[in-house]
């Protein structure tokens, strides 16, 4: 064995917040002669289990101190750890101050992240952010030619079947990786520290996110992609082949969404944007309807309802070629009829909240924003025109407004009886979105007379007015603030169509 990569381990340090998780590795360290250092509770827990573990106190001098806070900070600790053997100034100073060397540090940090989302005091939240423990993992990494630093529980287990394997040896990259794992966690935890105490006052893009999914691909076959994150806590799946990266960019697409709905309401959804949109009173209809905007674009499609799938339901559904369908749950005979094709992926998707911050990565750096949340209801419309929209109008205006939010720029919605019959997206001119839109709407036979019109930003002439009145179009949302504003105020007026401005622009790239 070279001794200069392989080191046989001696003197342990066993300091865990979860002191039965360590049961195992602890008595593969005791079979193998390794002396025990503890203190506290893990101290107590070990000499319960027939272990001789040794008392920390008892090697420097010190009770525990401060409620618990101060046990292992002391330079006999840290010096054992830190230690450098064959160094002559290290064995110089281990040898003048009476410092044995420690080369094993077993840690469970105190569970800051679990306290923090039980909905604790500060207090107790603030005595959950480990010192002692942190500092032992650090210390023991940084000096991994000669420590093995076992961070987590989460390796109790793997590390304990790796030393019994080995003889109570690890090797050089055995305790590399080890660093590594601890640096992982222990950043990942003063993140979320940092995240809990900072109230804005430190504008730096700091995140961690510890659960790595990796899927079959990217955007491409030729492009490796990971899931960070736990897709666990927002749907569960029921059947289907794992999603792929497209698959969870229109599934985040459809939920973002449907958040923006409350009555029955169906959604179709195709390279995360709407195709096919609907509200009614029965889920039913609103499937109906959502199919009947778009029916081509609705092949290979993401599918999301806001109610539960019922067997008739899925009936309907069933007969339809579609990657993905969620809903709040589902009807065990209409689960029965979907899951006949063992491919499509269903998801019963759980209570979710949009979070309050979106991401991406830009050029050598990251893009952050907050979500736009924002929803200008009709109270809140400035209304310019002549005419005013009645109340049905004010119904498919606000909710043609709402889609048009999650649609590509640029972007036009256009909208009849809360049925989305037409967009326009990604285009470069909002010319052209219309013209996209109109032409959508031809295309599947419906009639525009009396159906609004939503634009996700301003128009800078009249065009879009002009055209939208030459189809029938008879109301338009907008956000306004077009220095040529009054240009299509007029002419909505000589042609009496409703015009309203919100005032909010939906920008989407």
């Amino acid at each position: 064995m070279n001794t200069t990569h392989h080191k046989r381990h001696a003197r342990a340090l066993v300091s865990v917040y979860n002191k039965e998780s360590v049961r195992e590795l602890a008595q593969v360290l005791h079979a193998f002669d390794i002396e025990i250092l503890s203190a506290g509770g893990t101290l107590s827990y070990l000499r319960k289990l027939g272990i001789p573990a040794k008392a920390v106190e008892d090697l420097t001098g010190y009770p525990s101190i401060l409620g618990g806070r101060v046990k292992t900070l002391h330079p006999l600790v840290f010096g054992g750890i830190l230690g450098r053997p064959g160094l002559d100034s290290d064995q110089y100073d281990m040898d003048a101050y009476g410092l044995n060397a420690i080369d094993m540090v077993v840690v469970d940090l105190y569970p800051f992240e679990q306290t923090l989302a039980s909905g604790a005091s500060h207090e107790e939240i603030t005595e959950q952010i480990d010192i002692g423990g942190i500092s032992l993992v650090r210390a023991a990494a940084k000096n991994f030619q000669h420590v093995l630093v076992v961070p987590s529980v989460k390796y109790f287990d793997k590390m304990a079947l790796m030393l019994e394997q080995q003889k109570a040896h690890s090797s050089l990259a055995d305790r590399k990786m080890m660093a590594a794992a601890a640096m992982d966690i222990t950043s990942h935890y003063d993140t979320a520290i940092f995240h809990y105490l900072n109230q804005g006052e430190f504008n730096v893009f700091k995140e961690s996110v510890r659960q790595a999914n990796p899927l079959r691909y990217g955007e491409n076959p030729h492009q490796q992609a990971y899931f960070y994150g736990n897709p666990g806590e927002i749907f569960e799946q029921l059947g289907g082949k794992p999603l792929s990266y497209n698959n969870l960019l229109d599934v985040d697409a459809a939920m973002g969404l449907m958040l923006e709905f409350s009555e029955p309401s169906f959604a179709i959804i195709k390279h995360t944007n709407a195709c096919g949109v609907a509200s009614r009173e029965r889920i039913e209809d609103a499937w109906t309807g959502a199919l009947a905007g778009d029916p081509l674009s609705t092949f290979g499609g993401i599918l999301i309802a806001n109610r539960g799938i019922s067997a008739e339901l899925a009936e309907a559904i069933h007969e339809l070629f579609f990657e993905v369908l969620i809903a709040p749950d589902f009807d065990e005979e209409g689960l029965s009829v979907l899951g006949q094709k063992k491919n499509r992926i269903l998801l019963r998707s759980k209570p979710f909240i949009a979070p309050d911050a979106r991401f991406r990565s830009v050029l050598n750096g990251v893009l952050w924003q907050t979500q736009d949340h924002k929803n200008i209801l009709p109270d809140q419309w400035r209304r310019p025109t002549v005419r005013k929209p009645d109340k049905h109008q004010e119904n498919d205006l606000l909710f043609a407004n709402t889609i048009v939010k999650h649609l590509k720029s640029n972007a036009i919605a256009l909208v009849k009886n809360t049925m989305l019959i037409g967009i326009g997206t990604g285009q470069t001119s909002r010319v052209d979105a219309l013209k996209q839109a109109i032409a959508k709407a031809h295309a599947f036979n419906h009639d525009l007379e009396g159906a609004v019109m939503a634009s996700d930003a301003f128009f800078p002439f009249p065009d879009c007015v002009e055209i939208a009145h030459q189809e029938g179009i008879a109301a338009v949302i907008q956000p306004g603030g077009s220095v040529k504003d009054q240009a299509s105020v007029d002419y909505c007026n000589e042609a009496k169509m409703a015009m309203v401005f919100t005032g909010n622009r939906h920008f989407r790239h």
